[in-house]
């Protein structure tokens, strides 16, 4: 496969370039055709190449959510929209920040703005 940056003849299979190292497009899942960097679909066979990247494996929760889970979630929505949990949370602080926080719930906190021109 030939490289777009430097032109250079990679040997097949290769997912970086030889000579000075820039990433190949990896071939069309579904029929094997040279793909172009940055396209979607196959220009060959129209097959989806966004699955074969790994920064889209999970670009649903569709996709990894067993539809008996899903149903089962969707069903008792009703019950748990609005239920208050407690939970542990671990953040960096912000200088000011807990003082600002303090007393208040964390419903009210949510509301304040994320940005103050004040400081």
């Amino acid at each position: 496969m030939q490289c777009a940056r430097c032109e250079y003849d990679n040997p097949a299979g290769h997912k970086f370039c030889g000579q000075c190292g820039a990433s190949l497009p990896a071939p069309c899942p579904s029929c094997g055709a040279r793909a172009v960097a940055g396209e979607k679909f196959c220009g060959q066979c129209g097959g989806a190449l966004a699955a074969a990247s790994p920064e889209h494996k999970f670009a649903s929760p569709k996709s990894y959510t067993p539809g008996h889970l899903a149903r089962r979630i969707l069903e008792s929505r009703s019950e748990v929209e609005g239920e208050r949990k407690q939970v542990t949370v671990l953040f960096a602080d912000l200088k000011g920040s807990m003082e600002l926080l303090a007393d208040r719930d964390p419903e009210d906190s949510r509301a304040l703005p994320a940005y103050s021109s004040n400081s």
